[in-house]
């Protein structure tokens, strides 16, 4: 009877045109931070090859010291790895009689190419972390006694490098 009482009682609800509101702003939200995600996920993967070219460059000159000479190392894994880790089998690669393997799973395919007189070499990382066909790679190179570089063996141009500072390879497209 009493219907100011009755009205007080009721619930407060949202209305169907609140909640649609704050769905369209979720999904503005998150149309935002996915794409941010999936690029600071690419730059961090690229952190991979950085750091195991420094390490190969550390054995390299190691044994450098020992030998007079650097070692070459054909590409472990042997294909351009994709979006996903593979395994790096050091078993049977020359990065065994180099001496390194990096820590369980992999995003890049490393090879080390050396000069003629063995006195000179490039290092390089390559993967195609996005799948978009355009191969990302990474490398470090070291000149020979004669001041002449060679070329990585996967695909790193010796001109689109500084020497003996680790940097991408690729001249164009984009650089994680």
């Amino acid at each position: 009877m009493n219907t100011r009482h009755n009205r007080s009682n009721r619930l407060r609800a949202f209305t169907l045109i609140e909640l649609m509101m704050v769905v369209a702003i979720i999904g503005v939200l998150a149309s935002i931070a996915v794409p941010m995600l999936a690029s600071q996920q690419l730059r961090s993967k690229t952190t991979e090859a950085k750091t195991n070219l420094g390490a190969i460059r550390v054995v390299e000159e190691a044994n450098f010291g020992e030998t007079g000479e650097y070692l070459a190392a054909n590409a472990e894994p042997a294909i351009i790895p994709g979006a996903g880790a593979v395994d790096f089998d050091v078993a049977g690669s020359d990065f065994a009689a180099l001496g390194w393997s990096p820590e369980g799973r992999v995003f890049f395919s490393y090879a080390v190419a050396v000069a003629a007189d063995a006195s000179g070499y490039t290092a390089d990382a390559a993967a195609d972390l996005d799948e978009d066909g355009i191969v990302q790679i990474w490398g470090y190179k070291k000149a020979a006694g004669d001041g002449s570089f060679v070329d990585g063996g996967l695909g790193c141009v010796q001109t689109t490098l500084t020497p003996e500072i680790l940097g991408s390879c690729i001249t164009s497209g984009t650089v994680y």
